[in-house]
């Protein structure tokens, strides 16, 4: 009888490992999801170019378009939607002046097409940095000439220290190098001799 009463704590205290075990299984799944978070789209106020001016006025009206982006969903990764790269661009078209009008339909001067062509998607780490290229794409609607057909690539890391949940930081790498895109390219069209 002894024996069977030893063998039964045993047997309990056995148990009570693997519980615990169990326990603490879950309690790292769920800080995990609680640091991992969910994915939220790029934010298209962080995407604009808050330049006055890029020292470049054209006299012309221009149509953006754009095009490459992606939907963001909860489990999926932080993308940028083609209306917030396109809006983005526009305003900061608007914000800098370089050009003195943006058109709402193809009746414009100049169209100006960007494509998201990659994008890096880094999934560990305490800081992210994010690769990223879009092609730039100028045209004269009047004479169908390309006065401008560039690959712009940008980068950015976004650091542990700027806030602490992972799909934060890597959103504000996805927001800044395309920010930082969207500000090259704008550059490259202000140095242009349009006309």
């Amino acid at each position: 009888m002894k024996f069977l009463l030893i063998f039964s704590s045993v047997m309990r205290s056995e148990e009570q490992i693997v519980i615990n075990s169990h326990l603490r299984f879950l309690a790292a799944c769920a800080m995990i999801t609680l640091l991992a978070g969910c994915a939220s789209p790029a934010s298209r106020q962080e995407l604009v170019v808050e330049e006055t001016s890029f020292g470049t006025r054209h006299p012309y009206s221009v149509f953006v378009i754009a095009g490459g982006g992606g939907e963001t969903d909860a489990t999926g990764y932080t993308n940028i939607s083609n209306e917030d790269l396109e809006g983005a661009i526009k305003e900061s078209i608007i914000k800098s002046g370089l050009f003195s009008s943006v058109a709402k339909t193809h009746d414009a001067d100049y169209k100006l097409s960007v494509n998201l062509v990659s994008m890096s998607k880094p999934m560990f780490g305490l800081s992210f940095t994010i690769d990223m290229e879009m092609s730039w794409s100028l045209v004269n609607t009047k004479t169908g000439a390309a006065v401008m057909r560039e690959s712009i690539k940008s980068s950015h890391t976004t650091g542990g220290g700027e806030a602490f949940a992972a799909v934060t930081r890597i959103r504000m790498a996805v927001e800044r190098a395309a920010e930082k895109n969207i500000r090259q390219g704008l550059q490259k069209i202000a140095g242009l001799p349009l006309n």
